[in-house]
């Protein structure tokens, strides 16, 4: 949907089960209408659509028609896409996913082929006015040790070819490189570094600022304990592109209270990766919550990457990160040409605690409803 006259909202459709083309497609029906519905019943709705390598695979089919079919649906529907979550490569519900999710990484042909499908299929949804953009993992995993002139040479063979089909069809189109904690790099200052690396590695550094950017994750920066202006700005005077925002929120707890202790592990799952950060000089980071062990003396506050409902405060002694998504909107409203595409992605209901639960439908739309209370 339209948020304003700069800015575009959906939510990501990670947090429906589906690998296949039809699986996708059936979910789209069933919950992405349910919710339109709720929140845009009249005006154009987006759709935030993510795809596995399979399903893109199957949507573009051998003569493109499912993809001119689906182009039908959405105009009948009164839908658009304007973005597509490359992050996830495989499964990513109800399996052992963790640091999976970072495979295959950018040193890979298989993520490069996949992600030009992805924008092969932007191209093709997003109207003009909107653009087209993909986000996808920052590289790599610092424990994969990954070879970053494969990373850098894989990421500029896609850069080549979103100029090449932004040219030729007059869209705005654009990768977003998504930091996360113990991602190839997952700070403010890693990410700038990582990317003055990449650019002069590159011989046209020009198209590649304008094609390749940043996946800015409310959650991921607030748990790196990033200022979120501070980031934002320091993001865009590198002269690094914005190209995605997501409106996501994670825990954070008092290391010192026995209770929070006792609580936080109520979160321990295992599908997903939840990293945990302790506020300590540096910070201390653990791989995911089963290795959070001995606590610091210095550390007054970690924070868990386990993404929890933008409308939503965990009961005491367990808080959130959501003023870093707060902030978020706030710094948009001051800079409203830092980024046109905004995504909520709480991926996590189907592993949040019972009390954080509410009917999915009732969860999606009161996150729509708490971001249009911050416009």
């Amino acid at each position: 949907m339209r948020l304003n006259d700069h800015h575009h909202l959906a939510y990501c459709t990670n947090i429906h089960p589906a690998e296949t083309w039809d699986e996708t497609l059936t979910a789209l029906k069933t919950h992405v209408l349910a919710v339109r519905d709720r929140i845009s019943s009249e005006e154009p709705y987006a759709i935030g659509l993510r795809l596995s390598q399979r399903a893109a695979s199957e949507l573009i089919g051998e003569d493109g028609g499912p993809l001119l079919a689906f182009r039908g649906w959405l105009a009948d529907e009164n839908c658009y896409v304007f973005t597509i979550n490359g992050f996830p490569y495989g499964a990513f519900h109800d399996t052992r996913v963790k640091e999976k999710v970072y495979q295959p990484d950018w040193t890979s042909p298989e993520r490069l082929a996949y992600t030009n499908h992805l924008f092969i299929i932007i191209n093709e949804l997003c109207p003009r006015h909107a653009g087209g953009s993909v986000s996808t993992l920052p590289g790599s995993f610092k424990e994969f040790g990954a070879n970053e002139k494969l990373i850098f040479q894989n990421l500029y063979a896609c850069a080549l070819l979103i100029e090449e089909l932004a040219l030729e069809n007059e869209k705005d189109l654009h990768l977003g490189l998504e930091p996360e904690p113990l991602g190839h790099f997952e700070n403010t200052e890693e990410t700038i570094a990582f990317f003055e690396r990449f650019l002069n590695s590159v011989p046209n550094p020009d198209l590649t600022r304008r094609r390749i950017g940043i996946n800015y994750d409310t959650c991921h920066f607030a748990l790196e304990f990033d200022d979120c202006h501070q980031s934002l700005k320091a993001l865009t005077e590198a002269g690094l592109r914005i190209s995605k925002i997501h409106l996501s929120n994670a825990l954070s707890f008092d290391p010192r209270n026995p209770e929070a202790l006792s609580a936080i592990r109520a979160f321990d799952e295992p599908t997903y990766l939840h990293q945990v950060i302790l506020n300590t000089q540096p910070l201390t980071r653990y791989k995911d919550l089963p290795d959070f062990q001995d606590v610091p003396p210095s550390a007054t506050e970690g924070r868990v990457h386990f993404h929890i409902p933008l409308y939503s405060e965990p009961l005491d002694p367990i808080g959130s990160t959501l003023d870093h998504a707060e902030a978020a909107l706030a710094y948009l409203k001051e800079h409203p040409h830092t980024c046109s595409h905004l995504e909520i992605e709480t991926y996590t209901w189907s592993v949040l605690p019972k009390h954080l639960q509410k009917p999915l439908t009732d969860q999606i739309s009161a996150e729509y409803q708490w971001v249009l209370s911050q416009q």
